[in-house]
């Protein structure tokens, strides 16, 4: 080997291990800290969780007892849930199901400070109850509300509660079906519900489901688990329901339904005459379905009893059960008209009905 050569490359031998023992010696710099690397969908999750966070409260549901061996009365905790800010009056909106049977409901606020809670007004065939605190309008932050109709399957959702009682945790995941139905306390069904993946989990109940621009698209209800605990099915009730159930709440305190004017047939006559409809047992005076000409069941000199009009349809809209006619008379205002189909002596009769407010 030439010998200019060899000198050359015994120097970049020695200076190349010299390298490697200064790297031995020395760890590797960190990625610097100041500027992490986040991706959009990241940064949209912290900026929804900072925008309605605030907004987000604990609710408490105490109710009173005495002493088994004492005439003491004692507060005792029975359950706790999730609510939101929905009006910078201190208006706040839960589920039912988190203060029924409540004596005493106290509202923990982000800042900590709590507040006891009066009733304005609930709705258990929706699971929604509204409530209110007296507290300083800088702390009581609304969500914007949403469009829970522009929602499609595979749109992200977050949710924003205290599962487990842990304070404000955020899950997020998925629009995994729209129309859903499910019952309420009450056991009504609650109509057009929406279907996530996002964890809802004992304690949500109550809070927000929201968009990724932050707006209200749904309150948290309910989850399918046979433990209890989220399995990927959990429910919301759409925001657009909430926003016509919220005036009610504030001027009547309930659900505010237009009425026929009926007593309808038990389900056991009801399955022992083998009606396929609403039978009408009794029609009231001088309300709706007396006014349009309807009948209830009648008696003949035997006592044999006979019905009168089996209500099948409301403006085409097929009626199965009870609970499928007082769903779609909730879309209805007192005094509007409505069509309702009936079947009677086996022919069918329609009647222009002006629905009655109720009592």
């Amino acid at each position: 080997m030439n010998f200019r050569i060899f000198v050359a490359v015994l120097i970049i031998g020695v200076a190349t291990a010299g390298v490697f023992a200064m790297n031995a010696a020395e760890p590797p710099a960190a990625l610097p800290v100041t500027a992490p690397f986040l991706t959009n969908d990241e940064n949209n999750n912290i900026a929804v969780f900072k925008q309605a966070g605030p907004s987000v409260v604990f609710v408490t549901n105490t109710r009173l007892r005495r002493q088994r061996f004492s005439l003491n009365v004692m507060e005792i905790p029975t359950g706790s849930g999730t609510g939101f800010v929905w009006h910078e009056s201190g208006l706040i909106l839960t589920n039912f199901h988190v203060i029924y049977k409540a004596n005493k409901i106290t509202i923990t606020l982000q800042s900590g400070k709590s507040y006891q809670a009066t009733v304005v007004g609930s709705a258990p065939e929706k699971d929604l109850t509204l409530l209110k605190i007296d507290a300083p309008d800088e702390q009581l932050i609304p969500i914007p509300l949403g469009d829970s109709a522009a929602l499609s399957v595979g749109r992200k959702v977050l949710a924003i509660g205290n599962p487990f009682a842990l304070d404000t945790s955020l899950s997020v995941g998925v629009v995994s079906a729209l129309g859903r139905e499910i019952k309420s306390i009450s056991n009504r069904t609650i109509k057009d519900v929406i279907q996530t993946d996002a964890a809802i989990n004992p304690g949500n109940s109550g809070g927000p489901l929201l968009n990724s621009m932050g707006q209200l698209v749904g309150v948290n209800t309910a989850i399918y688990s046979p433990s209890g605990a989220s399995a990927g099915i959990g429910f919301a009730i759409p925001v657009n329901t909430v926003k016509l159930i919220i005036p009610q709440l504030i001027k009547h305190g309930r659900l505010y339904r237009p009425v026929l004017g009926v007593e309808t047939l038990t389900d056991y006559w009801a399955k022992r005459f083998k009606v396929k409809g609403i039978a009408i047992m009794s029609v009231k005076d001088g309300l709706a379905a007396d006014i349009a000409g309807m009948v209830g069941m009648s008696e003949d000199r035997l006592g044999n009893l006979h019905l009168g009009d089996v209500i099948i349809a409301v403006n085409g809209e097929p009626v199965t059960t009870e609970d499928s006619l007082l769903s779609l008379l909730e879309q209805f205002e007192p005094g509007e008209e409505v069509k309702v189909t009936t079947m009677k002596n086996e022919s069918i009769h329609n009647y222009q009905v002006i629905l009655t407010a109720p009592e």
